[in-house]
């Protein structure tokens, strides 16, 4: 054990040293030098509120305010001045943040707007987004955006989310939503937008004067120019929050905040697993208190997540865990705050081990707490604690508490520690006083220059009967710049690390990543825009030095300027399978080692279309046989109203043991009408063939603010199988309202 220790510390030890001795590094707008100064604007104190109405250029309240110019190219042409005029306009009034925007343009019918729903992306049609940074502490901040068509887009930036960089965990988080409206007109001139963001929404510092970060950005889809007000090498994005320019004059009054959000709720089922028929009606309620500017207090009682999509089925056909992703709004707010780990692959805290099952069941949140934010200018904390009933034959009831705390250094630089804790009832399987699991981390990052990033983590969990190597660790390099960018990570997960409120996509490893990439933008070549040739190399292997996996991937993405891509690449597949396990029920991979050779071929059409298509596919060796494997996905919308999306993932598989000749596929189909941008109707249609389960999820949605409204929506599960229970079906009402009880 000491010697295992040693191992897994040394690493860390040295990565703590230099975080700690980043103090004394300069700050990146220090490195920036005074040639490439970020740029300074002046808000205006409004006498006039705005008119809510998206008409920027007749509204009095911005009558001789300074426009915010001079936005230069990221895309196509770096550098160059943006073709087409923009003006930005932010004011304060006592309780609100206004932005207004004219996007100007030559040729205003070619304006595309081509999604109306909430949080719908804005990389395929005309947008305008900003990323506000209140306590200006160059790491975090908000982002808002819309298009013509009014969509309302939000986000959250925790670490500096990078392009390019996967080293710091966080990163952007699309699903974070808030209370805020704007409003858009089009015309002759181009088109407009004006927001209207109560101050309670964001986070910002104290002082009766304030400088906050801001950037800009404006997408012009018809000849895919992306701009920024403050200058961007073209690897960077929005999120690079350390390269904003900054808004000074910002007067804030102090703020009052507390929020209170009930729902209603009522649903009926019959059929499922088990079968019955039941009628429920429930009550519960969330409150959200500001105790400072950048510090709030979350709570939840009887917590539901009835309006949340379903998730997109997976097929597994290698014998490693699957990740779900996130869906549910309440633990979704300041997610970032709480990740420490691999992405998908070693994750030390996961919210979805609250409240669902280890096969989606659904266990009830009888409630909880989460204090979030920032202590002082560059301390984040964040501290969780919720409940979960039992449930018979499932779960125990449990007690769940997450502690976090990351100190912010200099140059995007960090040092934290992370505490989970499971604390069970003793009611399924495990005696009371050994239904328990503990999980301590600590991880850091070193930002050096502008585009190398050092960072890592060490973790340990204790697990009452699992007394061995019971660690883990990672340490990451990652090299940044506009030609090149270079990965190299290495992680070993013990035997015994078991964190159960976390996520494991495999135990009892050591891993090695390397990934180089080449981005070359020619001049006139073909109609290219970029070409990025890159390699990469995995390995895993396990304690004694023995591979178990390994692949090599060599490829190459040809990007052009009229929205094709092209990806043409093959891949190296190495598999070495200790315990047989069944790739398809009937079909056995037995134990051995694979050796297979594969093409990979990508090709997607312009997204902004009307009617665009995009197909991944291999084809070659797998599990010492013959493999198929193509994933089309067609999509169709009329104007922003109207959308669908229909996907297949086909796997077709020849393979030398008994039964290895097998297709299985999986299909779905998205279709979405949105009467208005808060008024909705969609629909997930799900086929998995190697199941033979169909499943259907049914919302229509009237949001009156963020995530309240009114939700209709209606589940089905029809499992074919043999002794597949009943088909199960669901049908939910929901109500939900927030309450604004000091303003």
């Amino acid at each position: 054990m000491t010697t295992q220790l040693r191992r897994g510390s040394l690493p860390i030890a040295i990565l703590i040293g230099c975080i700690l001795s980043s103090a004394s590094m300069p700050s990146a707008a220090q490195q920036l030098g005074a040639g490439n100064a970020r740029p300074i604007a002046t808000a205006n104190q409004l006498e006039i509120v705005p008119v809510m109405d998206g008409d920027v250029l007749n509204d009095p309240a911005w009558t001789g305010a300074e426009p915010i110019t001079g936005f230069s190219q990221v895309r196509p042409d770096e550098g160059h001045p943006a073709t087409q005029k923009t003006e930005v306009f932010v004011g304060f009034t006592a309780t609100t943040m206004h932005v207004a925007v004219i996007a100007y343009d030559d040729e205003p019918a070619e304006v595309l707007s081509t999604d109306m729903r909430r949080d719908s992306s804005l990389d395929d049609t005309d947008a305008f987004l900003f990323i506000v940074d209140g306590l200006e502490d160059r790491q975090t901040g908000y982002v808002f955006g819309t298009s013509p068509a009014g969509v309302q887009f939000d986000g959250q930036v925790t670490k500096e989310d990078t392009a390019g960089f996967s080293a710091g965990s966080g990163g952007f988080n699309k699903n974070w939503d808030a209370p805020w409206e704007v409003r858009t007109l089009t015309g002759e001139f181009g088109w407009s937008a004006e927001f209207q963001i109560p101050l309670k929404t964001l986070r910002f510092g104290r002082g009766e004067e304030q400088s906050w970060g801001f950037n800009f950005q404006r997408n012009i889809r018809r000849n895919y120019e992306v701009v920024y007000w403050a200058p961007l090498s073209r690897e960077r994005n929005l999120y690079r929050v350390s390269e904003a320019g900054s808004i000074t004059g910002i007067h804030v009054p102090k703020q009052r905040n507390l929020q209170v959000t009930p729902y209603v709720l009522g649903k009926t089922r019959k059929g499922g697993n088990p079968p019955e028929k039941r009628n429920d009606e429930e009550f519960g309620v969330d409150v959200k208190y500001s105790i400072t500017p950048s510090l709030t207090l979350d709570a939840t009682y009887n917590t539901d997540f009835a309006q949340v999509e379903a998730d997109d089925q997976q097929i597994n056909l290698d014998r490693f865990s699957l990740f779900f992703p996130e869906k549910r709004p309440f633990f979704l707010e300041n997610a970032g705050q709480f990740t420490v780990g691999d992405p998908r692959e070693v994750e030390l805290f996961f919210s979805r081990r609250i409240g669902i099952g280890d096969d989606g069941e659904q266990i009830p949140i009888e409630g909880g707490l989460r204090l979030s934010g920032k202590i002082g200018s560059s301390t984040n904390v964040g501290l969780l604690h919720m409940s979960s009933e039992d449930v018979a034959g499932i779960a125990p009831g449990n007690e769940f508490s997450v502690v976090r705390i990351n100190q912010e250094l200099r140059n995007r630089s960090g040092i934290g520690a992370l505490f989970v804790n499971r604390q069970g009832d003793g009611s399924f399987l495990t005696p009371k006083d050994l239904d328990e699991n503990q999980t301590y981390a600590i991880d850091g990052r070193w930002g050096i220059g502008d585009e190398l990033m050092l960072s890592g983590w060490m973790a340990r969990t204790n697990t009452p009967g699992l007394i061995g190597d019971d660690k883990a660790f990672s340490v990451k390099a990652d090299y940044l710049s506009a030609a090149w960018t270079f990965n190299l990570y290495r992680t070993e997960v013990g035997a015994d690390f078991n964190p159960e409120v976390g996520f494991l996509a495999r135990n009892e490893y050591k891993k090695s990543f390397a990934r180089v990439m080449y981005k070359w933008r020619p001049d006139d070549l073909w109609g290219l825009l970029e070409l990025r040739p890159h390699a990469r190399y995995r390995e895993f292997r396990d304690f004694d030095d023995i591979k178990e996996s390994s692949s090599w991937h060599v490829d190459n993405h040809w990007e052009f300027k009229n929205g094709y891509l092209v990806e043409t690449g093959f891949n190296l597949i190495y598999e070495r399978v200790d315990d047989p396990f069944d790739i398809v029920p009937g079909v056995t991979i037995p134990t051995g080692i694979y050796e297979d050779e594969n093409l990979h071929f990508v090709i997607r059409t312009n997204q902004s279309a009307p009617l665009s298509f995009h197909m991944r596919s291999t084809v070659g060796g797998g599990w010492g046989g013959d493999r198929i494997q193509a994933s089309p996905t067609i999509r169709y919308r009329i104007g922003e109203t109207f959308s669908s999306e229909l996907s297949v993932n086909y796997n077709d598989f020849n393979l030398p043991v008994l039964g290895g000749d097998f297709s299985v596929a999986l299909t779905r189909l998205r279709l979405s009408y949105s009467f208005t941008p808060n008024l909705m109707l969609q629909t997930l249609l799900q086929h998995n063939e190697r199941s033979d389960t169909y499943s259907t999820n049914l919302r229509f949605s009237w949001l009156r603010s963020a995530n309240s409204g009114l939700f209709l929506v209606y589940n089905e599960i029809d499992e074919r199988g043999i002794g597949a229970p009943p088909k199960g079906k669901e049908f939910i009402i929901k109500y939900s309202h927030i309450f604004d009880v000091l303003k």
